[in-house]
Order: structure tokens, then C-alpha cells, then sequence
């Protein structure tokens, strides 16, 4: 067998492993935690919002479907003509991804990992407001914006936090969630009649969650957390551990993250100038110890795309006699198929070709810093608000960009600076 072939097969090895780890670990915390209902004090629901991933194959095209029909991920003219057809031809290509690194993406396992041992620690951080459950909400996958508001409507959640997992803010991303979640809840900005029962609304399609029957609140970005920042940078000092002791200083850091495409960046997006604040912040964290660059990955389509492209950057490191490189994943708070894939095997394949010892960084997955990050930032959110000292959103939140061209954007950040309550932007 070649060595890439053999080298290959390691990988995916080391993704099932992964796979594999985390559902034990989330097997052994479905034992441990246990949130009670119906009790005196109401539950305060903290959403989990991300990206997601099919966790099985059969799931693939649903997912590739979802995420290509949406206009603010990626834009697309006769976006609801071509959006399937392109889902229809890349299932094949992405199914075998997915069967490579385990038969599912572990986004799931991980996130409910993290939340539900952060609102572990938020019931010991804030027993006044306590209990705290945790909730996902995911994009493209299940579970979906409405499968979430249907389980908080059943736990009887009356205050949310809307928590973005995505570090850095993009309206492609985290706007994104935010204007599904504003759209499934208030279905459109329709608002019940007075006497409307709760089921009747529900069948009626008036959507639950945004017409006032939950008060919510908003972590969109937080691109250099302490907390983030020195899980990162510990990831990395473990990483850079692998390499000789005499060549460790010389070995780049390339840090790579989700691009863009360029007409969202000229828009005025924060994404790119908020994923560049947490590379500096760690290196920071780091001493400056080792030269390092930002580069992107998971370009999709033939329009321009922010660069340079991680894998060109590895050929362009060979070309300048770079023998060791060290990735890190510093977008993504968990192993998803961006790592698991993209990194692990279709870069590290090139990387051998070209003689370059590449490694990488671990993923956040369910490292304690991480975690204790998540409680800290909601525990002082929570507590800034009962103060009185922030409101619903960030002043960051109400800003749109300067070319925004989505009125959406402009709603949603309109109907969650009022707590999530279409009744009061219509009473306005």
C-alpha cells in the first residue's frame, strides 16, 4: 500500500477513535446530568446555536440542501434553482467525507458534551438563577431551530440566552441562526389574538418563542475571551510538543478558519477582522514563540473567496523550505468534517507530498478551559443583566454592516434588542 494511502487510512483511524470517544463521553453524561422541570424556579434555557452536521449519512443531503438554499451563507443567484441542484450533486462527494471520518459528523455529541457540563458549572457560578439547562440549535441539522423551540415550549422555558458557538460574528453565520430563530419564532412577525391558546398557536402557525412567551438575550461573538484564548494557546503548546526540540521554534503556525466569499467581506462583514483578534490574542497568550499566519479553508463555488486558501499556503510553506507546520482550527469550537476531513486528511495528504512534518492543533472538543470559558461568559452575562448593566444584545449586535443588502438582518437585530417579542416591535 503507498504511504499516503497507509497514511490515509491512519487518519481516519484517528477520526472513528474520535468519533468514538466522544460517544462514550456523551453516553457517560446522559448517566450523570439530570434537569428537573415543572419545579418553583423556571428553567433558564441556554441555546447552543452552530452550523451542525449530518450526523449520519442518510442525513447528508437534507443538510447539504439546508445549507445551500441559505442566502446568507452562501449567495447565489436563482438561489432556490440552483441551491438543490448543486446539494444533489455534491451528496455523493460529501456522503463519502462523512463515511471516511466515522459515518456522521460528531458536532452533536461535542456540543451537548459542552453545554451540558457548562451549565454544571453555571448552577455553582449562579444557584440564584439556577436551574440552567442547555439546549442545541443547529443550522442545518437536527436539531433545528423549531425542534429546539419545541423542546424549550415543553420544559416550559421562559428566559433564554440565544449563546452563538461561533467565536468570531458573521452574518452568515451567527446572523444567520439569529434570523432563523427571530423567523421560526415569530413566523414572519404574525402576532397571536388575545384568547389564542397555546396549542391553537402552534397549529396555527404562528410560531412559540418570539411573540412573548419567552424573554431573551444574545451572546453573539467573543473572539478574545480569556477563557478561548488560553484554551487555544494551551492546545497549541501541547501541539507544538511533538516536533524536535531543536526545530520547534522554527515550525509555523498556520491557523486556519472558514472563509468567505469576497462579497460578504466587502459588505463590511466583522468576521474576518474578529477571527484575526483571536490569532493575535493567542499568539499573545503564546510569547510570539514561533512564526505563524492566518489562512482559510472551505471554499465552495467559483466566485472569489477570502485567501489565501490553507492548502495553497501549505504548497507556498514547501516552496519556501518550511519543513514543519502546525495547524490550528481557530473558528470551530469542536471536531466537525472542516477538521476532521479537510485538515486531517485532505491537507496532511498534501502535506506528506510535499515532505512538510505537518500536525495539529486539538479542537476544543471537551477541554475544562474551554468549558469553564462557556460558564464564565454566560455566568457574567446573566449578572450584568440582573444588574441592569447590558441589555439584550451587544452594541456590537445593532450595527449593520454598511453595505448590508438583507432587511432581514435589520429585523432581527430590531426583535432580539427588544428581548425576542415581535407583540413589542409591532406595539412600537
Amino acid at each position: 500500500m503507498p504511504a499516503t494511502a497507509m497514511s490515509a487510512v491512519a487518519r481516519i483511524g484517528r477520526s472513528t477513535n474520535h468519533l468514538r470517544q466522544a460517544q462514550r463521553g456523551l453516553a457517560t453524561l446522559h448517566k450523570s446530568s439530570k434537569y428537573e422541570t415543572g419545579s418553583d424556579k423556571a428553567l433558564i434555557a441556554v441555546v447552543m446555536m452552530n452550523m451542525g452536521g449530518p450526523a449520519t449519512i442518510p442525513e447528508v443531503h437534507s443538510f447539504l440542501s439546508r445549507l445551500f438554499h441559505d442566502h446568507d451563507l452562501i449567495p447565489l443567484p436563482f438561489q432556490s434553482y440552483l441551491a438543490p441542484t448543486i446539494a444533489r450533486r455534491r451528496t455523493p462527494k460529501i456522503e463519502a467525507q462523512y463515511t471516511a471520518i466515522g459515518g456522521g459528523s460528531p458536532i452533536l455529541r461535542w456540543t451537548r458534551t459542552q453545554g451540558a457540563e457548562m451549565c454544571k458549572l453555571l448552577d455553582e457560578l449562579n444557584p440564584e438563577s439556577a436551574p440552567h439547562k442547555p439546549y442545541v440549535m443547529f443550522r442545518y441539522a437536527e436539531p433545528l431551530t423549531e425542534t429546539c423551540l419545541e423542546e424549550m415550549r415543553r420544559d416550559g422555558v421562559k428566559r433564554a440566552i440565544a449563546f452563538s458557538q461561533y467565536p468570531q460574528y458573521s452574518c452568515s453565520t451567527t446572523g444567520s441562526s439569529l434570523n432563523e430563530l427571530m423567523r421560526v419564532a415569530t413566523i414572519k412577525g404574525k402576532t397571536p389574538k388575545e384568547g389564542d391558546s397555546e396549542d391553537k398557536l402552534i397549529k396555527g402557525g404562528l410560531g412559540w418563542g418570539g411573540n412573548g412567551e419567552v424573554e431573551w438575550s444574545v451572546l453573539d461573538r467573543w473572539p478574545t475571551h480569556p477563557g478561548l484564548v488560553e484554551a487555544v494557546a494551551t492546545n497549541v503548546k501541547t501541539a507544538l510538543e511533538q516536533f524536535p526540540v531543536e526545530e520547534r521554534k522554527d515550525a509555523v503556525i498556520l491557523f486556519s478558519a472558514h472563509s468567505l466569499p469576497l462579497s460578504v467581506v466587502n459588505r463590511g462583514d466583522p468576521y474576518i477582522s474578529e477571527v484575526a483578534a483571536t490569532v493575535h490574542a493567542v499568539m499573545t497568550q503564546l510569547g510570539f514563540t514561533n512564526p505563524y499566519r492566518l489562512t482559510w479553508q472551505s471554499q465552495v463555488g467559483p466566485s472569489a473567496w477570502q485567501g489565501p486558501q490553507t492548502s495553497d499556503s501549505i504548497k507556498g510553506l514547501a516552496k519556501l523550505g518550511k519543513k514543519n507546520v502546525l495547524l490550528v482550527p481557530i473558528a470551530f469550537t469542536s471536531d466537525h468534517i472542516e477538521t476532521l476531513y479537510e485538515l486531517d486528511i485532505e491537507v496532511k495528504e498534501e502535506a506528506d507530498e510535499l515532505g512538510i512534518n505537518l500536525k495539529r492543533a486539538e479542537s476544543l472538543n471537551d477541554s475544562p478551559i474551554f468549558i469553564r470559558a462557556l460558564a464564565d461568559m454566560v455566568s457574567n452575562h446573566l449578572k450584568e443583566q440582573a444588574e441592569g448593566k447590558v441589555g439584550p444584545t451587544s452594541i456590537q449586535m445593532g450595527l449593520r454592516c454598511p453595505g448590508c443588502t438583507n432587511p432581514r438582518c435589520g429585523q432581527a437585530k430590531e426583535f432580539f434588542s427588544k428581548g425576542g417579542n415581535a407583540q413589542a416591535m409591532v406595539q412600537q
